[in-house]
């Protein structure tokens, strides 16, 4: 059985992905415009908030042969297809790998799990960069051969920010903050006009600020978890792509209860980069649909 790696290496598959207004006739008319195009679909998913009136999502993938050549007149013949409804749509080639940019402060975890990831395949993407306010992480990266952008945060946030764009504009399709801590302003957010995903525990907002887990452990928490969003303005509260809970006892030390966090942010962060990397996540206002 083909793997999603193994799809994602096929230069012939793309993924085409539908949202909109749900009405009768979609699932047909896409269908029927792929195959009147020669396109076989080996793969779909659908979703409706609603049966009547509700919002439609739907992601397929298909396999066309001679696809860099064939996407004009498929591009048009979905165009005319699907001119009638109320929805968007995108069409991409599952071989175009996502340029990654992945930001860090001091701990490594997430980092150093998203590059062995990354060194082995089992991600749909290219890490371009490593951008850290921090120097401390670059030894670590330099055996992947991945370039490190050391870019000091000072009181001041803009000048670095500004080095940030530079590095970024035009070069990659995805953030990670993976462990990166520092608040991105809306000012970036808006300029660099890429996706931003970042990993925190899921303790918040119950033990926000330092020290969370030694605050969970005061608590007597019996679980720990991680959640994996798309960044926003308001911080934290981005649409969610991925959670994972591990139970803990309360006879776990502080110190057990921040490697258990450590190994359940990693397992999060990656299923959502690489679900996004796989054009599997779609938006519904601050929610997601994930196929």
């Amino acid at each position: 059985m083909p793997t999603n790696q193994d799809r994602a290496h096929n230069s012939n598959i793309a993924r085409l992905l539908v949202q909109g207004v749900d009405q009768p006739g979609i699932v047909s008319t896409v269908s029927s415009a792929l195959t009147e195009s020669g396109a076989n679909v080996i793969a779909l998913d659908q979703f409706s908030t609603d049966a009547q009136g509700g919002a439609f999502f739907q992601r397929t993938e298909f396999h066309i042969e001679d696809l860099p050549a064939a996407l004009p007149a498929l591009e048009r013949s979905l165009g005319a297809a699907l001119k009638n409804f109320d929805l968007t749509w995108h069409l991409a080639p599952a071989a175009s790998r996502k340029r990654v940019a992945i930001f860090v402060s001091k701990t490594d975890h997430c980092l150093l799990d998203l590059l062995w990831r990354h060194k082995r395949g089992e991600t749909a993407m290219d890490i371009v960069m490593v951008v850290s306010n921090h120097a401390d992480l670059a030894e670590s990266v330099r055996p992947f051969g991945i370039p490190y952008f050391h870019v000091p945060v000072s009181g001041d946030k803009k000048e670095a920010e500004h080095r940030h764009l530079e590095l970024l504009n035009g070069n990659v399709d995805l953030i990670v903050l993976a462990r990166y801590m520092q608040v991105i302003s809306e000012n970036f957010l808006d300029e660099v006009g890429t996706p931003v995903i970042n990993i925190h525990h899921s303790f918040l907002p119950a033990f926000i600020g330092a020290g969370p887990y030694q605050k969970a452990k005061d608590r007597g928490v019996k679980l720990i978890g991680a959640t994996a969003h798309y960044v926003t303005k308001d911080l934290d509260e981005g649409p969610i792509i991925e959670q994972d809970v591990i139970r803990v006892s309360h006879d776990g030390t502080t110190r057990q209860l921040m490697r258990s966090g450590a190994d359940v942010e990693r397992a999060v962060l990656s299923r959502a980069v690489s679900w996004h990397c796989e054009d599997r996540v779609m938006l519904h206002g601050n929610t997601t649909v994930v196929f």
